[in-house]
């Protein structure tokens, strides 16, 4: 018996390409808030920084879906990774703070790149004959964490080495070689309905947008159901705190006196451990059902939420470690079971399933990111983590019995 989980050929292609990606972002993305506030950007200003990213990301989703009828998701996948590459070309030309108009629109160029990824691929893999959804996705949502084992040491010696040019000169070149290799890989698993190559009549525009509109009109309808909507809205929940920590995770450890180094290493280790350990609960993810999947994410989310902002002045390497641990379990679980959920129930409509999924994502770290930001001065690090901790944890155990009596 092997330890590692099955793997289906479209679900290896997919996570091969998202982990390409995310190699490439996150060469740098640890760093930019610190970044950001090396420049004279606030703490609000931070969170503002965000939301320019993920809420186009949001809002240009449902679009991607539309334009997913007449063009191939392939192709708009495709497009989303060059996106991530100009983006990186943008960021070598420009100043964030003397452009800072250019910098906003180029933060929301890559919201818009990523809804064209993200929206695209989930569509595939829904579309896909899946054996398993749930281990599916899980396989996919696991690759930021296997990119983020070393993609942070190497961006550190680029940047220490080049600075920032290096490192997105760099994450530029392998975008490039990833928007290939997605290409090629995934027009050979001719997926019906995803082929680039198109044959008999299509419909015009008007038409098409009038079939759409019926598509997510059934759509929503199946979402109105409870068994369905609340696990749904408490894995967002669960996004909504992932905002707070998306952007000021990192500044919290600053704020307890880490060291760029001491940071680089937490991270990486953290995902090196998190490797194996992510294997095993892929086999277990198979085994749940989605929404037993995201109600036990969710509380594992909270609980550790709480934990970390209550570690006060006892909070060192090892127990925000051991958190964080818990953290990236939680999240995993909660995520791979809504996409599953949706991919299960929303099967004959992929796209629109797709670009459903592609909004929770983006909507709850924008509005985490937002909400923090306007907090934060407030509440202060402990605070803020503690509280958003207590409310996932009630809304997972809350939604739990109100599924129970659906």
């Amino acid at each position: 018996m092997t330890i590692f989980p099955k793997i289906e050929r479209i679900t290896r292609d997919a996570t091969v390409s998202h982990f390409l990606l995310m190699f490439g972002y996150k060469l740098f993305s640890l760093y930019f808030p610190l970044f950001l506030i090396a420049r004279g950007f606030s703490l609000p200003q931070v969170g503002y920084t965000y939301l320019l990213i993920y809420l186009p990301l949001a809002l240009f989703a449902p679009v991607v879906g539309f334009f997913s009828h007449k063009i191939s998701p392939i192709i708009l996948a495709t497009s989303g990774i060059f996106g991530y590459g100009i983006y990186c070309l943008g960021m070598i030309l420009i100043h964030p703070v003397q452009m800072w108009i250019l910098f906003s629109l180029f933060q929301i160029f890559l919201g818009i790149s990523a809804a064209l990824f993200f929206v695209s691929m989930r569509g595939i893999l829904i579309a896909a004959p899946l054996e398993n959804p749930n281990r599916a996705f899980a396989w996919f949502y696991s690759a930021p964490f296997y990119a983020a084992v070393i993609a942070p040491v190497v961006g550190a010696i680029l940047i220490w080495k080049f600075n920032f040019f290096g490192v997105f000169a760099f994450s530029l070149v392998l975008q490039f070689f990833n928007a290939i290799f997605c290409f090629i890989s995934l027009e050979r698993q001719k997926i019906p309905g995803l082929s680039i190559k198109i044959s008999g009549k299509t419909l015009l525009w008007k038409e098409k947008f009038q079939d759409i509109q019926q598509n997510y009109q059934s759509v929503f309808e199946k979402l109105k159901k409870r068994n369905i909507f609340i696990p749904i809205m408490v894995a967002f929940c669960v996004l909504l705190l992932g905002g707070f920590y998306r952007a000021f995770f990192v500044l919290f450890l600053k704020d307890l006196g880490w060291t760029q180094n001491l940071i680089l290493l937490f991270v990486s280790l953290l995902s090196l451990v998190f490797l194996p350990l992510s294997l095993l609960l892929i086999k277990r993810i198979e085994k749940l059902t989605s929404q037993k999947s995201i109600f036990q994410g969710a509380a594992i989310t909270g609980f550790f939420s709480i934990a970390l902002g209550s570690l006060g002045g006892f909070a060192n390497f090892s127990s925000i470690f051991f958190v964080k641990i818990g953290q990236a379990v939680g999240g995993l679980m909660s995520g791979s079971g809504r996409s599953g959920l949706l991919s299960q129930r929303l099967k004959e409509h992929p796209k629109e399933a797709g670009a459903l999924d592609t909004i929770f994502s983006p909507l709850g770290a924008a509005l985490g990111s937002l909400l923090s930001g306007l907090i934060i001065g407030i509440l202060g690090f402990s605070n803020l983590f503690i509280l958003g901790g207590i409310f996932v944890f009630v809304v997972a155990m809350v939604g739990k019995k109100l599924s129970q009596k659906a």
